[in-house]
């Protein structure tokens, strides 16, 4: 097998970078690879014991042991090859990026750059260069906000920011909606402990132990959060938490902020309403409940709390919920810093 290589200290921040490489999905396997078999070294795996965990030679862990030790994580990099660079034409240039912009005819939606290699003859890299060349990024997506259909759209949306920034004196101003449908998903097996170099593990076969609906009130300049668990988000229910909310903020205007699902309109409640002089309501421009401010708390919660839980009944569901925003509105509850007013219109 030839010279074997005496580890040198390496520093807690190479080590990081190591393992770095090794999680991300960005980076190339031939560089994950490599990190993992220093990572190995790290560890005092043998030569023998890391080619059989990698699927390599024994003289493939000497190369990159011997890199490393040499030139640290640069060594881990591809060496320059000699010879003329390879040279790509304009047509084959133009090629590639006609491709990463159209559609293709065999039903999916677009092409990776695997697909456009084999079709062009060039390497995936070379795509991707060209791509990057031409500031493409045909793997990315980004979601804007349509215009609404809404004739109203500008006096109703000067309303609700009005609210956010300059709200009527002895006044509270709620946004309120609903989550619904929120999935208590257990996993068929039990999670696999972390362990160095490793991410969080888990089975991607579930079983589902029902849904949870939660009706929640942000408190815009205070943002504090009230909240309750419904079962059904009916008309019946958002009439209970209104009444909640009434006897929680006593002696004081309450400015409600809503978007325009039926419940929100339903004849039981617009008359409930009606008798209660304190209560104003104000809708969001159709399809604009962004500018209601609780769907960004239900971004910040689903991230805090939702994604890749394991929850093994929804009672359990619902006890963890209740707890965060008991926990939220002790130690993070604050108000958003609202921009929309300082972006330019077009």
């Amino acid at each position: 097998m030839g010279h074997k290589y005496t580890l040198k200290k390496v520093s807690q921040e190479t080590e990081d970078q190591l393992i770095a490489y090794v999680n991300s999905h960005k980076v190339e396997q031939r560089i994950a690879l490599r990190s993992q078999i220093i990572l190995d070294w790290i560890s005092g795996l043998s030569y023998k014991a890391s080619a059989a965990k990698n699927g390599v030679t024994e003289m493939v862990i000497s190369k990159w042991r011997q890199r490393f030790s040499e030139n640290g994580l640069e060594g881990l990099a591809d060496a320059e090859r000699s010879g003329k660079p390879i040279t790509i034409s304009e047509e084959i240039r133009n090629q590639v990026v006609h491709l990463a912009c159209s559609k293709p005819n065999d039903g999916r939606r677009k092409r990776s750059q695997t697909d456009i290699a084999k079709i062009t003859g060039i390497s995936q890299s070379k795509v991707s260069q060209i791509l990057r060349e031409n500031d493409l990024k045909p793997h990315k997506t980004e979601y804007w906000c349509g215009k609404s259909p809404d004739p109203e759209f500008k006096t109703k949306m000067v309303n609700i920011v009005g609210l956010y920034l300059n709200p009527p004196s002895n006044a509270i101003v709620l946004s309120v909606d609903e989550k619904t449908q929120i999935q208590a998903l257990d996993r068929t097996q039990p999670e696999l402990p972390m362990k160095k170099g490793q991410v969080r593990r888990l089975t991607n076969t579930y079983k589902r132990n029902g849904v949870v609906n939660l009706i929640a009130a942000l408190a815009v300049h205070t943002g504090e959060v009230t909240a309750r668990n419904i079962e059904r988000n009916n008309a019946s229910n958002f009439l209970k938490f209104l009444k909640l909310i009434d006897r929680k903020y006593r002696n004081v205007e309450i400015h409600i902020i809503l978007d325009n699902l039926s419940v929100h309109k339903n004849k039981e409640v617009k008359e409930w309403l009606s008798k209660k002089r304190k209560f104003y309501v104000h809708y969001t421009p159709t399809y604009s409940s962004w500018l209601n401010q609780i769907e960004t708390w239900f971004s910040i919660m689903t991230r805090d709390v939702l994604k890749d839980s394991v929850w093994r009944s929804k009672k359990e569901l619902v006890d963890e919920l209740m707890h965060y925003i008991k926990m939220y509105n002790k130690h993070k509850a604050k108000p958003f810093q609202w921009t929309y007013g300082n972006r330019k219109a077009n």
